[in-house]
């Protein structure tokens, strides 16, 4: 016996198959993202994934008009900072959520509530360029009169990393507000980005600078005349965390969403980009120094957030509104 299918059996099939949508907003490299988006939805075949990339700065203002006029889109997020995100969940957006993949985590790197995991570790330390007089291996050695005018930085007023950067640092009891005051006297410039401090000291523009770990790492492998230092007093990072929405359509996909990225999985791809795995277990990538050797300083994301505005106006003092 023969079956036929009418055109509303296709029509209700193809909805089905389709029905287990989830969006995603996220700040990833649009190449990270794709390659995030397929292993998930390889991982759970019957899920698709529409998704939506911007820096987050963008992506949370294009989030915030959407959630003004009563439509929020994402079912989850995955962004570049955590005081972002607490701010969200201080505000009723994000909902909570224990994933199970935890336990392999240090609890630093998770809210305690279960608003947001940790993905990664995106450090900032001290990048010179390989014709420097000197080799830096601390934070305090930015200081030296020998380097005056020679030190570049990306601005926390332009910055997310830089920001978190600047609270780490001026939050730590040996360096304080007292190290960015000797940073300015000793005409750091402090301006746009780390695309572009990047770029100033492998140019040798500006020979000594801080920057995202991967960005020098990545370059000196390439062949770019630079050399990363992760200081004696350790390093601030940005953690790429996930976080689902109080708004979510699709709960039960967000949650698995959340697992995966946290699963050893998940954790592999990370690896495979390039990125420190935030997961506890998990070695490194090429070119970085063993896990162990890498010195996390403290950092408290909700004291992060409730500073933000004077830490930004403090620096605008200092050194100027880049």
């Amino acid at each position: 016996m023969k079956t036929f299918l009418t055109a509303a059996t296709f029509a209700c099939l193809a909805t089905a198959s389709f029905a287990d949508t989830l969006t995603l907003y996220t700040s990833q490299p649009n190449a990270d993202a794709q390659k995030t988006v397929d292993a998930f939805m390889a991982a759970n075949p019957g899920t698709e994934v529409e998704w939506v990339r911007d820096g987050t700065t963008k992506l949370m203002a294009r989030l915030r008009a959407e959630i003004e006029a009563g439509n929020p889109q994402p079912d989850v997020l995955l962004i570049a900072d955590t005081v972002t995100l607490e701010g969200m969940a201080q505000d009723g957006l994000l909902t909570a959520y224990q994933s199970p993949e935890a336990a392999s985590y240090d609890p630093a790197l998770f809210s305690a509530e279960g608003f947001y995991h940790s993905t990664k570790l995106i450090t900032t330390g001290i990048i010179y360029n390989t014709g420097a007089a000197l080799a830096p291996t601390s934070w305090m050695d930015l200081k030296d009169a020998a380097l005056k005018g020679q030190i570049a930085m990306p601005s926390p007023l332009y910055s997310g990393a830089a920001l978190i950067h600047l609270a780490t640092l001026t939050g730590d009891k040996s360096l304080g507000w007292d190290f960015y005051g000797d940073l300015a006297a000793n005409d750091a410039r402090a301006k746009g980005g780390n695309g572009g401090t990047f770029k100033a000291v492998a140019a040798g523009e500006k020979p000594y600078g801080m920057v995202v770990d991967f960005l020098a790492i990545r370059n000196k492998a390439a062949g770019s005349p630079v050399e990363f230092v992760f200081p004696e007093e350790g390093v601030s990072y940005v953690t790429e965390p996930v976080a689902i929405m109080s708004s979510a359509k699709n709960v039960e996909a967000a949650q698995s969403f959340v697992d995966f990225m946290l699963s050893q999985s998940g954790q592999d791809l990370v690896l495979e980009m390039g990125y420190i795995p935030a997961r506890g277990d998990m070695g490194v990538p090429e070119g970085f120094p063993a896990r162990e050797e890498i010195k996390l300083m403290a950092f408290d994301p909700a004291v992060a957030l409730e500073n933000a505005d004077s830490n930004k106006a403090k620096f605008a003092e200092l050194f100027g509104a880049n």
